[in-house]
Parts: C-alpha cells; sequence; structure tokens
C-alpha cells in the first residue's frame, strides 16, 4: 500500500472506531474502505506510470525515437461471464517502441522483445541502461506491458495470467513490428527478460519456436510449485485470487506446472542463454537448477551459467557496476551470434559509453 494511502487509513481509523456499530457493520464498513485505498492505489500507480512515461523520453530521446503503441492479444484466459458485453473480446494492452535515431531504414535491422519482470510489474526506466545499450547495437525494441502490468488501473491488473496468455502478448508485440516496419528482419528477432521476464521468454520460444533466432532468460522463474512452496501466503494469494489462477497448487497442479518452463523444458527448439545467481534472493536458484536439469533431461542444447554469490543477487547482471555491465557483454555477444546487431559492442567500454551519458 503506498505511503499516502497509509497515511489516510490512520487519520480516517480514529474516527470511524467511535461510531456505536455491530461487529458485523465494522466489518461491512471496513471492507468499503480498504475496497476504496485498493482503488486509491491503482489511480497513484497510473499517475507514477504517466511520470515515468515522460522520463523515458527525457532519458532515451536523445538516441532513439520513442513511441508508446496499443496493441491486444488473445481474449481472456477465463470469462466471468462469457455472455457479458465485450466477452471474447481480443485484450488491449500497451507497448514501448524504441527505434535507434542513427538507423538507416533503407538497410535492415534486428528486433530485440524485452518482457518486463514483477508479478505486477511494470516496464519502468529502471532498464534505461540496458534499453540505451541495445540501442547502440542497432538493435529495435518493443517492450510489452502485457496483462496484468501495473500502472493502468485494476482492470489491467486483474487480466494478469501469469505464466500463460501474456505469453501471447509479447509475440503480438513481434508481429507488430514485422507488420509496421518494414527495415526489421523477421530472421532476426530475439527474447530478453529478467526474472518474471525470463519465464515469458521460455515459455514464448517454447510456444512459437520458428518466430525466434534465439533468447536469453536472466535469473528465470522457471517452476511455479518450487516457488510457492518456499514463498509466502502474501505471494500464493496472487496467484489464488478469483480473478486469476483461483486456485492453490494442490487444487490444480497441472494447471501450475503448464505455467512453468521447467516443466516444459522438451519444447526447446531456439538457442537459449540462462544465467542465475546462487545467492539470488528473489528466484531461488533451486528453480533455475530444476530448468537446467530438465533441458538436460530431453538432451537440448542449450547455453547456462550458475553464478556463485555473485554481489547484487537477482540484479547482479542488470546493476550498473562494471562487473554487471561484463556480464551483459557476454550476454550481447550471445544474441549477436544469432541477430547480427550492425553495431556489436567489441568491449566493455563502449557498453558503458553507449549505456551512460
Amino acid at each position: 500500500m503506498h505511503r499516502f494511502a497509509v497515511l489516510l487509513l490512520l487519520i480516517a481509523l480514529p474516527a470511524f472506531a467511535q461510531t456505536t456499530v455491530d461487529a458485523q457493520d465494522v466489518d461491512t464498513k471496513l471492507d468499503r474502505v480498504l475496497k476504496a485505498f485498493e482503488s486509491l492505489n491503482h489511480r497513484l500507480d497510473a499517475l507514477e506510470k504517466r511520470v515515468d512515461d515522460g522520463l523515458w523520453f527525457d532519458r532515451i530521446g536523445d538516441v532513439a525515437t520513442v513511441e508508446k503503441v496499443r496493441l491486444y492479444g488473445p481474449p481472456k484466459w477465463k470469462e466471468e461471464s462469457p455472455t457479458a458485453i465485450g466477452a471474447g473480446n481480443p485484450l488491449k494492452f500497451w507497448a514501448y517502441v524504441f527505434i535507434p535515431l542513427d538507423h538507416d531504414r533503407k538497410s535492415s535491422a534486428p528486433l530485440l522483445i524485452f518482457s518486463h519482470g514483477g508479478v505486477h510489474g511494470d516496464f519502468s526506466t529502471y532498464y534505461t541502461h540496458i534499453v540505451r545499450e541495445m540501442l547502440a547495437q542497432g538493435y529495435v525494441v518493443i517492450a510489452p506491458e502485457y496483462r496484468g502490468s501495473t500502472g493502468y488501473g485494476r482492470g489491467v491488473y486483474e487480466n494478469i495470467d501469469y505464466g500463460g496468455l501474456e505469453t501471447e502478448d509479447a509475440h503480438a508485440c513481434r508481429n507488430y513490428v514485422l507488420e509496421n516496419y518494414p527495415f526489421v528482419d523477421d530472421d532476426r528477432v530475439g527474447m530478453i527478460g529478467w526474472s518474471h521476464g525470463g519465464l515469458i521468454s521460455l515459455l514464448n520460444i517454447f510456444n512459437h519456436p520458428d518466430d525466434y533466432a534465439c533468447a536469453y532468460a536472466g535469473v528465470p522463474v522457471s517452476d511455479l510449485i518450487a516457488r510457492l512452496g518456499y514463498l509466502d501466503d502474501d505471494y500464493r494469494d496472487l496467484f489464488r485470487a478469483d480473478h486469476h489462477i483461483g486456485q492453490d497448487i494442490s487444487e490444480n497442479i497441472e494447471e501450475y506446472k503448464r505455467r512453468s518452463p521447467a516443466w516444459n523444458a522438451e519444447k526447446l527448439e531456439t538457442p537459449l542463454l540462462v544465467f542465475t545467481n546462487t545467492n539470488d534472493e528473489d528466484v531461488n536458484v533451486l528453480e533455475v537448477e530444476h530448468l537446467i536439469q530438465a533441458l538436460k533431461a530431453e538432451d537440448k542444447e542449450f547455453e547456462y551459467e550458475i553464478f556463485e554469490d555473485f554481489p547484487g543477487g537477482h540484479s547482479f547482471d542488470r546493476l550498473d557496476t562494471r562487473q554487471a555491465q561484463e556480464i551483459r557483454l557476454r550476454i550481447y555477444k550471445f544474441l549477436a551470434k544469432y541477430l547480427k546487431p550492425p553495431h556489436e559492442f567489441k568491449n566493455v567500454v563502449e557498453l558503458h559509453d553507449a549505456g551512460y551519458r
């Protein structure tokens, strides 16, 4: 809950407590108050998103054209009422498009689909340095604000489909760019993402192996069954919510397997690089180890590294440190083998100069 909302709640409760009502009436009124603050949280998230959108132009505008486009993916995976008005319609979402300013549109360019992390996260200027690094190499970048993202109100938030049709929103971004920017090479399309974004990268190449030349999955959520076992009830509630899966793992284990890359390893056909870290405080390394073991069991070819207690934990290769930059250089070299960007980095100095003004 936002600090402002908490402050208002603390102000309101004393006056509320002085009212003489029965226990049921108290519960009813308190529930209304909490719902009102939940709505306020969504409004504050939307305000933060608008502010951050403006920052994108400030931080990227010197090297890229920036567009925010409205797209659509498949209909909701489950409808409250299949006969309600609008039921079955494609689900609309936003996406950011970044195109290098210095790209000659008479020549071809590779594309990266970059999915953000967080159960209910968003694509924010946290990623400024990474997007600048991609642009400097000549990549066109599209970043989906897939169903369930934060900053677009309760409706988008409650459309969450973690490990489900959100992956098709990312795939719709690929198709949008190829249909609308003829200079983008449809044979040089890659996926990249960290954490939840890593899961989306994995499931996308599993479901559409012919549409991607390669993928990077950093500290990817890999096994929801294990993950919901070691995290707390607040996290589990995000999946048990009626607007989401609505069931515990014990009630529908197959549904959680369907949404977990480690349980779908037999589908890998695309060149893949996976990095993880033993001191990750978010995605425990055991999840990614399960993914690695499952891919090996299926005799799949892929590249990976398990970093040992690397500084930065979950964010170890996204930080601004020289060590993190050196790891990102390795990631870009892997991608470059398949996507052939026009300006591949030769060293970490070039990477730093691109990412930081």
